[in-house]
């Protein structure tokens, strides 16, 4: 008997999931990442399970077994020196998180030319890629939530919170303060990362994703696209490349994201 087809995008904070059965998507949400295996309960009897994880070897091979344990076949993507043409600019390309590599690797297939990939996560990365495949560099910096820890690491206060919504005009209150220059900041650095690129060559085309993704690009002075599931797509699209027994009889690939 088939089961259905699990992704799962494990990162620092928790995990993202997403099922598909019959070639189309029946349910996606978040999680953390020690109760995956006890939250998708029965689905897991004969499910092929398609993983991106940037955790602890230690915390894979155990989310592997319970897996396994539950009757689900599973596969883990990894980070690769070159496929599909997009080639890894890293001596060490295992160093870079599977997560950026898959998601440059679906975002290779979308646009033909030059372009960038920001994800808007716990962390925030920018990543450059030539038009001829070539990864440009990138940069990472602390997401915002993780701005604000450090920020207040240090202070007994009590932190106010924004209620309405955030821009990047002048706070007129310490926590409009905060978090107008948290997205400021962030806002700032994919502004110059673009203008630094476009001084260097054809200007990128830029995609956006992660869940702060809809925040960031209300605030950015230049053109994008929104893919929230840029990884998800990337991963079934290493698994067709490389694997594709286990998507066979699912009926489905990576194109089932494309107009996301």
């Amino acid at each position: 008997m088939k089961g259905c087809l699990l992704l799962l995008d494990i990162g620092n904070s928790g995990a993202k999931w997403l099922v598909i059965d019959e070639g189309e998507v029946s349910g996606a949400g978040r999680l953390e990442t020690g109760i995956i295996p006890e939250s998708m309960g029965g689905r897991l009897q004969n499910a092929t399970v398609l993983i991106a994880s940037v955790a602890a070897p230690g915390l894979q091979r155990e989310l592997s077994d319970k897996l396994a344990s539950k009757g689900a076949v599973v596969w883990f993507a990894h980070t690769r020196a070159a496929l599909d043409g997009l080639v890894n600019s890293y001596a060490n390309p295992e160093r870079m998180g599977v997560d950026r590599w898959l998601a440059m690797l679906a975002a290779r297939r979308r646009l033909n030319g030059r372009f960038c990939v920001v994800d808007a996560g716990s962390a925030l990365t920018i990543d450059l890629v030539a038009a001829s495949g070539e990864h440009e560099g990138g940069f990472i910096i602390p997401g915002t939530a993780l701005m604000e820890r450090a920020l207040f690491a240090d202070t007994k206060r009590v932190r106010d919170r924004v209620t309405g919504a955030i821009s990047i005009l002048p706070g007129r209150s310490t926590a409009e303060a905060v978090s107008h220059g948290l997205l400021l900041a962030q806002a700032g650095a994919v502004n110059l990362a673009l203008e630094g690129a476009g001084e260097k060559g054809e200007a990128p085309g830029l995609l956006l994703c992660g869940g702060g993704m809809q925040q960031l690009a209300e605030v950015l002075s230049c053109e994008y696209m929104l893919t929230p599931r840029l990884v998800f797509e990337g991963l079934l699209r290493q698994a067709e490349l490389e694997r594709p027994e286990l998507l066979g009889p699912h009926k489905v690939s990576s194109a089932l994201f494309v107009n996301d």
